[in-house]
């Protein structure tokens, strides 16, 4: 697939307005005063409707203002990156170096992030993560010009372990792909459960994304444990909840998961995902003012039902919206437009969050459960759960 970039104008707000004025003269970029945003998200494969979903809460944010950042009006730039990393660091450059884009908004694949955030660290541009939660990016490589406002792979199960013992599910058995979002997850969770008292019993993996899950399933049925804790996601979720209630398990030993579990699959897994218990920063059910507001908007504005990609979109809009406006738009200004990114609280519709020393969120994870092919929120799992921000030297 081409590499493709769309140049988009304030006027072309909402996706699919796009004109592809593809060679600009320099002496028109040179004079503009525009700020000039670009996007490296996928547009094509598995995570398309992700990087839409994204993009799409990113605009409206932006669209709540006026249009613009810090008074100034926005050039967008778009760059399909496809999900491959092999081109992380090749389509970030084209951003940066032959748009001359202020700000990187991207990714969603933790390997793809990596080629960006490279790139991010040598070149000094402000990246914003909006959802590829590799652990790295906000520990042992944070930068002071990248921000993450989605979560770190091992935040949602960090407050999973508590909610299970509170359960009197004290032996788990732990299951996922092997691979390093899978990696990360479990240290949430083994951090999480046994200092609440729980005894992890065994570790299962298969190589991603292979979903032959009933080798597995049937040695978790011979060890007989309290509870199963799991992180998948995608269509590889819903075939995991399919074949666990097919084996009957899910009748005598409650499954858990990080809450991508049961994110977007729950049409695909039907009724096999009633009962599933999760951990996540987000619910469509939150009853709140803010969440019932951004949830009606977004659907009138892109006849599309919001998620938890939408609203991490959003709230990347948000951030950049406080940080410019302290600056009235002069996002030269690093020291002060950072520090304004740093302190920022965001009213967001997943709930009030602040950023870490590490530029990671601070956040409440909600419990919930699946009911009638929903994630309806039973309360909240723990408040304010931080990532360790392990190695970070940003002070």
């Amino acid at each position: 697939m081409t590499t493709r970039r769309l140049v988009l104008t304030r006027s072309a707000a909402v996706i699919g307005a796009a004109s592809s004025g593809l060679l600009l003269p320099s002496i028109v970029r040179a004079q503009s005063d525009k700020v000039r945003v670009g996007f490296m998200l996928p547009y094509t494969g598995t995570f398309a409707q992700l990087g839409v979903a994204i993009e799409n809460g990113f605009r409206m944010a932006i669209n709540e203002q006026g249009g613009k950042l810090g008074g100034r009006e926005i050039e967008f730039f778009k760059v399909d990156d496809e999900s491959n990393p092999a081109k992380g660091i090749e389509n970030a450059t084209r951003l940066v170096q032959r748009d001359k884009v202020d700000v990187l908004v991207g990714t969603v694949h933790s390997g793809v992030q990596m080629g960006i955030h490279k790139v991010a660290r040598e070149s000094g541009v402000l990246n914003l993560i909006p959802n590829a939660g590799v652990h790295i990016a906000t520990r042992a490589q944070c930068a002071p010009n990248v921000f993450r406002t989605s979560f770190s792979n091992s935040q949602p199960t960090l407050a999973l372990g508590k909610a299970m013992v509170d359960r009197g599910h004290k032996k788990a058995v732990w299951i996922t792909w092997n691979y390093a979002a899978g990696d990360e997850a479990f240290e949430g969770f083994e951090q999480s459960y046994t200092a609440a008292g729980g005894t992890i019993v065994k570790k299962l993996g298969l190589p991603f994304p292979n979903v032959e899950f009933q080798a597995l399933l049937t040695e978790i049925a011979s060890l007989k444990p309290d509870a199963v804790a799991c992180f998948f996601a995608g269509g590889g979720a819903a075939k995991f909840l399919k074949d666990y209630a097919a084996a009957g398990l899910n009748k005598s030993i409650q499954l858990y998961g990080s809450g991508f579990l049961t994110e977007g699959v729950l049409e695909a897994a039907g009724d096999a995902a009633n009962g599933v218990l999760t951990t996540m920063h987000y619910s469509d059910s939150l009853d709140t003012p803010a969440n019932k507001k951004f949830r009606l908007e977004y659907a009138k504005t892109f006849k599309l039902q919001p998620d938890v990609y939408a609203v991490q979109g959003y709230d990347t809009g948000l951030l950049m919206i406080k940080g410019a406006n302290a600056v009235k738009g002069d996002l030269g200004n690093k020291k002060a437009l950072y520090a304004a990114m740093e302190g920022a609280t965001i009213d967001s519709p997943r709930g009030k969050w602040t950023m870490s020393k590490a530029h990671n969120p601070v956040q409440d994870m909600y419990l919930r459960k699946v009911e009638n092919k929903e994630n309806k929120v039973i309360g909240i799992a723990q408040k304010a759960v931080a990532d360790s921000g392990a190695g970070c030297k940003l002070s």
